[in-house]
């Protein structure tokens, strides 16, 4: 049994694989990460994590591993891991959340994939048949466009809107702009894929972007643990 950790910016997320399949997956807030072994339903063998929450939580974690007399082991980014070759200019800077990210979706599909992570930023990261991650792109999250917009504008609200084709007041142009902002840049990324690539889409907002999307998706609940168990069988 493997604990796998993907420690994001906002929030923990957790599963426990068996090898086979997951037994649990779930979330935490930080503020609740010391009742995560207490929730536990059995003592995992290992821990294997990828954190790009910073340093104080990667100190958490290791001190989880140790409470538990636990191995642990992070993922990072390297060179090229579990059929995915990393075509980054400098393979260790690409975030290890992003690495785990496209492990598992060549997990999940061999064929070129737009791997899409939507969370406190959005991610979208070009994987070619052959396992050849090509590169992708970073933009704000939904949330976090329409915070900036409130945050330095000083006429337009905190929107609570909902998504519209074509919006005629304020809220539903703040919150079908993001929306539109993001598809577009996914629907660009898939393009220099081909028609053929699927957009495997991710995160906390992926429910809100995927109604829109005019190409074929498919929604993964936890695309990085998916890629931390992956790499937890190769290593």
């Amino acid at each position: 049994m493997i604990l796998c950790l993907d420690a994001g910016n906002t929030r923990l997320k957790c599963g426990l694989f068996d090898g086979d399949g997951w037994r649990m997956q779930g979330v935490l807030d930080y503020r609740a990460f010391d009742d995560l072994a207490a929730e536990l339903s059995e003592k995992p063998a290992r821990i294997v994590a990828c954190n790009v929450a910073g340093e104080a939580v990667r100190q958490r974690i290791e001190a989880l591993a140790g409470s538990l007399d636990l191995p642990l082991r992070w993922l990072v980014s390297s060179a090229a891991a579990c059929g995915v070759v990393n075509g980054y200019d400098k393979p260790e800077q690409l975030g290890a959340d992003r690495w785990a990210a496209l492990i598992g979706a060549r997990a999940l599909h061999t064929g070129p994939s737009v791997v899409v992570m939507a969370g406190t930023a959005t991610t979208i990261d070009a994987l070619e048949d052959e396992g050849l991650f090509r590169g992708g792109l970073i933009l704000p999250g939904l949330k976090l466009m329409r915070a900036a917009l409130a945050q330095n504008t000083a006429d337009l609200p905190h929107a609570a809107g909902r998504y519209r084709a074509r919006p005629t007041n304020t809220d539903d142009a703040i919150v079908s702009g993001a929306i539109h902002a993001t598809l577009g840049a996914v629907e660009r990324m898939r393009a220099t894929l081909g028609r053929e690539a699927l957009c495997l889409l991710s995160g906390g907002a992926a429910a809100e972007l995927a109604p829109h999307l005019g190409l074929p998706y498919r929604l993964v609940d936890n695309l990085v643990l998916e890629g931390l168990a992956r790499y937890s069988q190769a290593i």
